[in-house]
C-alpha cells in the first residue's frame, strides 16, 4: 500500500504529524477518526514539499536515537522488576525533559489504562516509533515475554545506532579535510593569484604557459568564486530532489553496489542490517514472511530491498531463505552460505544475528582502512595542487630574478 502523509488533531487539541500505509487519502481519514483523532490533511508522502522536509530535518522527534534506546531499555527494566506497565510508563514520564517526549508517554500510560495493548498505543503514534518497533512490541506480548523482547529490542537499536554513528564518524573527517582546504584553495586562487597577475602585467613579463592557465583561472575564481559556491549546492539538492523518484533512486542505488570500492561495503552494512532485523524477529516469534515484509522497509539501498521483496514471494511458495535472497547476486556469499546453514540446522535465529555480527565485525575493519586510506590520499591530492598554484606563480619570479641578476 501506498505511504501518506497526514496532519491531525488529538483530543487535547494537540497537532499531530506522521506517516501512513493506506489504500487511500479516505482510508487515512477513517483509521484517523477511528483513533479518536480528527484528520486535518492527507497526501501521498511523495508529494511531500521541499519546505517540508527541511522543517523536519530541524524539527525534534521525540524518540530517536539513544533516547529511544534508553526509554526502550529503561521500561524493560521497570517490566523486568514487576512493575506494572502502566505504572512503568508513569516512572518513565519523569525522567525525559521534552515536552514533546512527556506528551507521547503520557498517551502510552492513558492508551494502556484504557485496556489498549501497548503495540497498538506505539502505533497510534504514528511516525514516532517504526513499524519494527510495533511488531517487536507485538510478538512480544503474543508471547508473553514483553520484558525480554524489549531488552532485545534495545540491543537491537543500540547495535544498529552504533553502527550508523561509525560510519558517520568515519565520514566526518575527511569531509572537513575536503571543505577546509578547498576553502584554501579558492581563497589562493582569488585572492593571492591576481595580486601576482596584476603585477606581471605591469611588468610586461614572458610568463610559461602554465603559469598562464594558473592565472586564468585564479581570475576566473575571483570573478565568479559566488557561482562556484551556488552551482555545486544546487546541484547537490537537485540531486537530492531526483533522489526522490524511486525508479531514479532504484537505479542509482543498483549502480552504486556495482561500484568496486563502495559497492562490497554498502551490501555488508546492509546486510548487517537486514540480518540482525529477521534474527531479531524471528526470536520473538515473527512469521518468516512478516519479517522479510518489515526488514526490506529497514534497508536503505531500494536494489537491495526491491531483492528482499522479490526473496519474500519466494519464500512464499516454499523456496529456502538462502536460494531466494542468493539468486539476486547482489548480497555476499558469506552471508548465503551462513543462512544455508541456520535453515539446515535449525537455527535461523541464531545464524541470522550471528552473520550481522560477521559483518558488523567486517564493516568497521573496512571502514577502519578505508579512512587509513583515505585521509592521506585527499591530503597528498590536495598538497600536490596547492604546490602546482604556488610553483605556477613563483617560477616566473625566479626566472625574472635570475635575469635581472
Amino acid at each position: 500500500m501506498p505511504l501518506y502523509r497526514y496532519k491531525a488533531l488529538n483530543t487535547r487539541g494537540e497537532t499531530l504529524d506522521g506517516t501512513m500505509d493506506a489504500a487511500s487519502e479516505a482510508d487515512v481519514a477513517l483509521r484517523l477518526q477511528e483513533q479518536g483523532h480528527l484528520p486535518i490533511e492527507a497526501r501521498p508522502a511523495s508529494e511531500a514539499r521541499a519546505v517540508e522536509d527541511w522543517r523536519a530535518l530541524f524539527k525534534p522527534k521525540p524518540f530517536a536515537g539513544q533516547r529511544l534506546v534508553q526509554f526502550t531499555q529503561q521500561l524493560a527494566t521497570l517490566l523486568n522488576a514487576g512493575q506494572p506497565l502502566d505504572r512503568a510508563l508513569t516512572i518513565l514520564l519523569d525522567l525525559p525533559e521534552e515536552p514533546e517526549a512527556k506528551r507521547t508517554i503520557t498517551e502510552l500510560r492513558d492508551a494502556v489504562r484504557g485496556g489498549v495493548s501497548l503495540s497498538a498505543a506505539l502505533e497510534r503514534q504514528h511516525g514516532t516509533f517504526s513499524r519494527l518497533y510495533v511488531n517487536m512490541v507485538r510478538a512480544g506480548e503474543a508471547g508473553g515475554s514483553l520484558e525480554d523482547t524489549l531488552q532485545r529490542l534495545a540491543d537491537y537499536l543500540e547495535r544498529a545506532r552504533a553502527l550508523r554513528g561509525r560510519v558517520v564518524n568515519a565520514l566526518i573527517y575527511p569531509a572537513i579535510l575536503i571543505v577546509m582546504v578547498g576553502a584554501s584553495l579558492m581563497f589562493l586562487l582569488g585572492y593571492v593569484v591576481p595580486q601576482f597577475a596584476a603585477m606581471y602585467d605591469s611588468l610586461d613579463a614572458e610568463l610559461p604557459g602554465f603559469t598562464m592557465v594558473v592565472l586564468g583561472v585564479g581570475e576566473f575564481v575571483r570573478d565568479w568564486w559566488i557561482a562556484l559556491l551556488i552551482v555545486p549546492a544546487l546541484a547537490v539538492y537537485a540531486f537530492t530532489l531526483k533522489l526522490r523518484d524511486a525508479r531514479f533512486r532504484l537505479r542509482f542505488d543498483a549502480w552504486l553496489l556495482q561500484r568496486r570500492i563502495f559497492g562490497p561495503l554498502v551490501a555488508r552494512i546492509e546486510t548487517a542490517r537486514l540480518a540482525r532485523t529477521l534474527g531479531t524477529l524471528l526470536r520473538n516469534g515473527v512469521p518468516l514472511i512478516a519479517a522479510l515484509g518489515i526488514g526490506r522497509k529497514v534497508l536503505g539501498n531500494l536494489a537491495l530491498s526491491a531483492d528482499v521483496e522479490a526473496a519474500e514471494a519466494e519464500v512464499k511458495n516454499g523456496v529456502g531463505l538462502s536460494a531466494a535472497l542468493g539468486r539476486s547476486k547482489r548480497f555476499p556469499r558469506l552471508a548465503i552460505q551462513m543462512i544455508q546453514v541456520g535453515e539446515e540446522s535449525g537455527a535461523l535465529d541464531a545464524m541470522l544475528l550471528r552473520t550481522a555480527d560477521t559483518f558488523d565485525q567486517q564493516t568497521g575493519t573496512s571502514l577502519d582502512r578505508m579512512l587509513a586510506a583515505l585521509v592521506p590520499a585527499i591530503t597528498m591530492l590536495l598538497a600536490l595542487v596547492v604546490m602546482a598554484v604556488i610553483l605556477a606563480v613563483l617560477v616566473p619570479i625566479y626566472d625574472l630574478t635570475s635575469v635581472i641578476g
